[in-house]
């Protein structure tokens, strides 16, 4: 395919300057090669070729309308007027095209349509546009993309040398227009964003910084997943050269960024894509397959090339122009299935009798291989919310060939556990311990997204459990259950200080919080997670295999500690991970270990740089072969919950004995502890 598209490249000329519109534009620009494999959805810098380009003292635009009868450019050169400067037709491709000279970069356009029946539609934004007027102007904007100078490429370099499912992965989900404003309210610029924004992510360790998807968009709260301009970043925060700034100031310090990305629907503003020509053009004609009644969107037709060839090459443009280093895929349970958040009556089965969008399965299996082969180490991540089999596993075995899955499963069980008075948690023990049932079906990313703080689901610190002392205790010890955890991470902006408040897209996350120590001790202990993380290889190595994960203790209900080991790929890489989530504490708790030797606690949610009561094992633990108490009972004194922090430990009383490697561990109320084996037994 490569020396088709080279060939198509050799063989354009371009359009000579002239002031006769009609005389100038021979289509010579795009070959009939290029016509050709955009008909075949195989183009893969169509990009290069539609929308509007500055070219040789002017700029050639071509837009898909094939069944409209009449196309022109208007803009503010024209005055609008529909009749200065017509399109035309490109034969047998459903293409028009018109190179208009003496315009340059920052011309503000429109296309004007005629349908099949010569009726005027409304003025559209160019579905290939490169850059958009500011909300609520609707335009579209010439602007030449190529100027930019990367100095990325040693970052590109590294990347490619990466395995991202042995490295470690830990996302900060942002939204651009609410993490941080300027002082007069109103949004930082992409310059801005650049330096704070990445300065801040690298100071909390996070490897990797999503934002919120960046296409232009009309309505602010869409929170950009109802975008029209999907090839412009938003004009909300500068240019697409702030954009650029942006990624390259990121991939100058060590992160990744990724990029939500909405091919499930799109909005049916009357400037964007519904009707582009008076027919359904790049949705589904189907009043079922069209058309998502829950969010009131148009749905792609997946089975029509030239539609799969623009989302295609959506992807592409941002991944190989923007160097982005991945996408979120959002909504992969709509595209997958025709019931979708459908009643009765409102869809029909697939030609096999099915529930399966047999379409849009042959579009994402087509997406990501071809974004594996071109950019091989971009991340291709499914927020996909079914038990849809082998999300995230390779084409040419019957998967989907998205690198990971969100493991919302995960999310809900653990937030309901943590949501439950820890009196009651015994009754639910199976919410932390189901997942290893599926664990390993897919490669997981563990979210805690901007879904789970908006619409009166509160923030995470307000879903703890208990007082003000256990809320902070509880949240604690999640992060750290979380981090510990197999699976790649992600938190969502404001969460790594614990935001009080709901997420509001119109104002600055509570930075103020900061301030007071309980609100520093979580952002403390979300930097400490992220950097034990990134340097301890047994905590990321081997999330994807079984070989990575082992229960020590995963059925003491009655007290609903828990305990499980991390292996890395290197022998005696070890770490071991304690929880206790009760706010009674262990003095003395045992657990067999399959090393003797020192155990360095790495890690305890209960230290007072945290915010906790400080308990816990002066920096190590000594495990040796000896009599091991089995089972453990003990004996509870009961502690009084209702106070800011506990004062009564509960005593361990062994009743039988076995042989075995032994731990001995004081275990704070409400926290987790991560240990590391020394690297030396016993002699």
């Amino acid at each position: 395919m490569s020396n088709v598209l080279e060939h198509s490249q050799m063989t354009q000329t371009l359009p000579p300057t002239s002031s006769d519109v009609g005389q100038v534009f021979g289509l010579t620009f795009l070959s009939d090669m290029d016509c050709y494999l955009f008909a075949q959805s195989t183009h893969f810098h169509l990009y290069e070729k539609l929308g509007a380009h500055l070219l040789n003292g002017g700029v050639q635009f071509v837009v898909w309308a094939p069944n409209a009868s009449s196309v022109a450019v208007v803009g503010d050169f024209n005055h609008w007027n529909e009749t200065a400067h017509p399109m035309q037709r490109q034969p047998n491709s459903g293409l028009w095209a018109v190179f208009i000279p003496n315009i340059g970069s920052d011309t503000v356009y429109k296309y004007a349509l005629s349908d099949a029946h010569d009726a005027c539609l409304p003025l559209k934004a160019d579905p290939y546009g490169f850059a958009a007027e500011l909300r609520p102007n609707t335009a579209s904007k010439v602007f030449d993309i190529r100027q930019f100078v990367w100095t990325d490429a040693d970052y590109l370099a590294q990347r490619a040398q990466q395995n991202p499912y042995t490295s470690p992965i830990s996302i900060y989900e942002v939204h651009l227009g609410s993490w941080q404003r300027a002082e007069d309210g109103g949004f930082l610029s992409y310059d801005e964003l650049a330096h704070r924004l990445v300065a801040y992510v690298k100071h909390m360790g996070f490897t990797h910084l999503e934002l919120m998807p960046v296409m232009e968009h009309p309505l602010d709260g869409s929170w950009g997943y109802q975008p029209i301009g999907m090839f412009a970043p938003t004009a909300r925060f500068g240019t697409p050269d702030g954009f650029a700034r942006l990624v390259d100031h990121a991939h100058a310090n060590g992160i990744g960024v990724i990029l939500d990305w909405v091919p499930a629907h799109f909005p049916i503003d009357a400037h964007g894509l519904a009707k582009f020509d008076g027919t359904p053009l790049y949705e589904h004609a189907d009043k079922f397959r069209g058309f998502h009644p829950i969010w009131n969107t148009a749905i792609f037709d997946y089975g029509r090339e030239e539609v799969a060839g623009f989302l295609i090459n959506n992807a592409l443009f941002w991944l190989e122009h923007y160097h982005l280093d991945g996408l979120r895929v959002d909504a992969v349970s709509s595209m997958l299935h025709l019931n979708f958040c459908r009643e009765d009556g409102q869809w029909e089965p697939n030609q096999m009798g099915g529930i399966e969008n047999i379409e849009a399965i042959a579009l994402i299996q087509k997406l990501n291989q071809i974004v594996h082969e071109r950019v091989p180490r971009a991340l291709m991540i499914a927020e996909e919310s079914s038990a849809h089999p082998m999300v995230s596993h390779g084409v040419d075995k019957g998967g989907l060939g998205f690198n990971f899955k969100w493991d919302l499963g995960f999310m809900h069980d653990t937030l309901d556990y943590f949501e439950t008075d820890p009196l009651y948690r015994t009754h639910h023990h199976d919410k932390l311990t189901f997942n290893q049932m599926y664990a390993h079906s897919e490669n997981y990313v563990l979210p805690l997204s901007h879904d789970e703080v908006v619409h009166g689901k509160s923030s995470l610190i307000h879903k703890m459990f208990g007082d003000n002392w256990q809320k902070f205790a509880n949240l604690r010890a999640y992060y750290a259950w979380m981090w510990a955890y197999p699976g790649k991470k992600l938190l969502f902006m404001g969460q790594e200080f614990a935001q009080r408040a709901e997420w509001d897209e119109d104002k600055s996350l509570d930075w103020h919080l900061t301030q007071f120590p309980e609100h520093a001790g979580i952002q403390h202990l979300v930097r400490d997670l992220n950097t034990l993380y990134r340097t301890t290889p047994a905590l990321h190595e081997s999330d994807h295999t079984h070989d990575g994960f082992e229960w020590l203790i995963a059925n003491d209900v009655q007290n609903s500690v828990f305990a499980w080991l991390r292996k890395g790929t290197t022998p005696n890489t070890i770490v071991l991970v304690v929880a206790n989530l009760t706010p009674n504490p262990h003095a003395q708790y045992t657990i067999r270990v399959p090393k003797t030797g020192i155990w360095f606690e790495r890690l305890n949610t209960d230290a007072t740089v945290y915010g906790g009561t400080g308990m816990g094992n002066m920096g190590r633990a000594l495990a040796s072969t000896m009599v091991l108490p089995s089972p453990a009972p003990s004996e509870s004194i009961a502690v009084d919950t209702t106070t800011e922090a506990p004062t009564t430990i509960e005593t361990y009383r062994p009743t039988t004995t076995d042989t075995a490697v032994q731990l001995t561990v004081c275990l704070p109320p409400l926290a987790t502890l991560i240990f590391e084996w020394s690297g030396q037994e016993n002699t």
